[in-house]
């Protein structure tokens, strides 16, 4: 005689998953609802184009990566492939529509040449921040 596990009606069936997902240290979440008879409602979303002064600031922080390139070019394990990125970065942003695929590629690979030098690696990680409404 098998006896069965009585279960409360509001707990979920094991093996549910109601949490988030991540996969290679990547996420991508957006509305989430978590838990038995849970609801995300997106309502109205809207996407804006970015700013002048968010223009503005992405302009400034390129400036200081490029500085900063100059003044740390003897710490970087190649001194050339990083402001090659770093052009192909602006020359994209400089676009009417720029793919944020693109931006993103760039800024990541500028984030691995960066990384031996924290006062670069933190500028790039601004620049990155900033970028992201790219």
């Amino acid at each position: 005689m098998s006896q069965q596990v009585q279960r409360p009606a509001d707990e979920p069936p094991p093996g549910s998953n109601f949490g988030v997902q991540q996969y290679g240290g990547q996420s991508s979440v957006g509305n989430q609802a978590v838990g038995p008879n849970a609801r995300a409602d997106a309502g109205r979303v809207a996407v804006q184009a970015p700013r002048a002064e968010q223009h503005a600031r992405v302009d400034e922080l390129v400036l200081l990566v490029e500085r900063l390139l100059e003044e740390h070019r003897a710490e970087l394990p190649d001194q050339e492939a990083p402001r090659v990125e770093l052009r192909r970065l602006r020359e994209e942003l400089e676009e009417e529509a720029p793919e944020p695929g693109v931006v993103r590629r760039a800024l990541d690979r500028l984030a691995a040449f960066a990384e031996p030098v924290a006062p670069l690696a933190a500028a790039v990680a601004e620049l990155s921040q900033a970028a992201q409404s790219f």
